[in-house]
């Protein structure tokens, strides 16, 4: 595989001038940091309960972000791998009896992955290059077909799904709804946020951000840019599995909508509205999309949808790049790969 390799000329004044300036991005993320670790003790119970189910959706959001805002991938059935790996815990926790974190957990990653590179595998690696629309409708039918077959089908609880799942467990310690499930979910959180981040910033994200930007190039440069996309589609599925696994056991029950195209229409909102190909961009969307809903939902209780709905077209209509772009700069956005240059 050919390595794109990069400018060894010297920096100008203006451009050591300008990297010298502070960078937003890590101030941003040491900042929602260190409030998503005081947050549970200054909210009320109900509200700690609400906020560790926006950190779990968050962990979703930055699945997709890596499919689209990396690799150009529109995944309209990114559902499927969330509400696959959700059921998959719930029937494991009823039939098995199986609840232990250690192992429901890598369990919905597995499955979320495995349900990821077979899509992906019929999707993106064909004899001839798939395009974004048949991606797109062709991830949209597959979440549409699941949510329809779990409806239909009696052993997953057909409409209903299933109820009264069993509580996580980590040893002995039931893992239930509060402070201690927030914690879980804001590690489990931070520690995919920084895998992402590494990968982004290595010479596969450098792949991946060129694939997004010009696919014949890298193809060119001798990539395998079908194995690239299948790749990261498939490590996108795990991420999604790890979140509905957690959001199955947050919730207590599944049902048919967790694979559905409304969720995964949400997560695409998320990110759009918090900026893509950004990852903390995810984050926020989540956050800010979840907090003004929860907010809207108690004042505006007639309307509020449609409040939301205008929020957002305005938000993408004049900010296409997210909320993120207010206060992070296109070239940091960017970011930087590899060695700066004039070194080494």
């Amino acid at each position: 595989m050919t390595e794109i390799t990069h400018s060894s000329a010297p920096l100008t004044t203006r451009q050591q001038g300008a990297s010298r300036r502070w960078a937003v991005l890590p101030i941003l993320e040491v900042a929602l940091l260190a409030t998503g670790l005081v947050l549970p003790w200054l909210l009320q119970d109900y509200l700690t309960v609400y906020a560790t189910r926006v950190l779990i959706l968050c962990l979703f959001a930055l699945s997709f972000d890596l499919v689209w805002g990396y690799a150009g991938i529109m995944s309209f059935g990114q559902a499927a791998f969330f509400g696959s790996a959700g059921y998959g815990v719930a029937l494991l926790a009823r039939d098995l009896g199986i609840v232990s974190m250690f192992l429901v957990l890598p369990a919905g990653i597995l499955i979320g992955f495995a349900f990821a590179l077979l899509l992906g595998g019929f999707l993106l690696l064909g004899r001839h290059p798939a395009s974004v629309i048949f991606v797109a409708l062709g991830t949209l039918t597959g979440s549409y077909a699941c949510d329809r077959l779990a409806r239909g089908w009696y052993y997953l609880g057909g409409q209903n799904g299933i109820p009264s799942i069993p509580p996580m467990t980590v040893g002995s310690y039931d893992l239930t709804e509060g402070m201690a499930f927030y914690y879980v979910a804001l590690g489990f959180l931070i520690a995919v946020y920084l895998l992402c981040r590494f990968l982004m910033r290595s010479q596969f994200g450098l792949a991946l951000a060129g694939l997004r930007e010009n696919e014949q190039r890298i193809a060119f440069f001798g990539y395998k840019v079908q194995h690239l996309k299948a790749i990261i589609f498939s490590l996108a599925g795990a991420i999604a599995g790890l979140a509905g696994s957690l959001y199955a056991f947050h919730e207590g029950f599944v049902w048919p909508n967790m694979l559905g195209v409304v969720i995964s229409t949400q997560v695409v909102l998320y990110v759009l509205f918090g900026g893509s190909g950004t990852l903390i961009g995810a984050v926020i969307g989540t956050i800010v999309i979840e907090a003004i809903s929860f907010w809207l939902s108690n004042s505006y209780q007639d309307i509020w949808p449609i409040i939301l709905g205008v929020l957002l077209l305005l938000v993408i209509l004049f900010r296409p790049a997210g909320l993120v772009s207010l206060v992070v700069s296109q070239r940091e956005r960017v970011g930087t790969f590899g060695r700066p240059p004039g070194r080494g």
